[in-house]
């Protein structure tokens, strides 16, 4: 039997809000997370929707798409850093060098395409459970 220290893992699943504008891939998205025993809440394809979500029970960690149809994601950080929750982003974009970017700071992109455990592994960082 290995000599290894199981690493803690959260009693419940966590509650992430998906925010992607490609419906196939926030499909994915959302099957990737439900399959690994987290709720979702969305997804929603536009900054505006996203923050109509965030009006209400705040998720534990989001997970974002940098561009929305040709929409920086970035008020939808801001309020994000406001309630102080964590997120990730799944974008291929690089998340620096324009107006606002700063929201995005110190945020881990996974990247795309989505790899469910790189996904998964940074969600768990992003609240601290890894």
């Amino acid at each position: 039997m290995p000599n290894e220290t199981p690493q803690p893992r959260p009693s419940r699943g966590l509650s992430v809000l998906i925010v992607e504008d490609e419906f196939l891939i926030a499909l994915d998205l959302q099957m990737m997370l439900e399959d690994a025993g987290h709720s979702v809440l969305g997804p929603a394809g536009t900054v505006a929707a996203a923050l109509r979500l965030l009006e209400g029970t705040p998720p534990d960690v989001a997970t974002l798409d940098l561009n929305l149809r040709g929409q920086l994601v970035v008020p939808v950080a801001v309020r994000l850093r406001d309630l102080q929750i964590p997120f990730v982003l799944a974008s291929a974009y690089a998340s620096r060098g324009f107006d606002g970017s700063e929201a995005l700071a110190g945020a881990e992109n996974v990247g795309k395409p989505i790899h469910p455990r790189r996904l998964l592994d940074a969600l768990g960082r992003a609240v601290g459970s890894a």
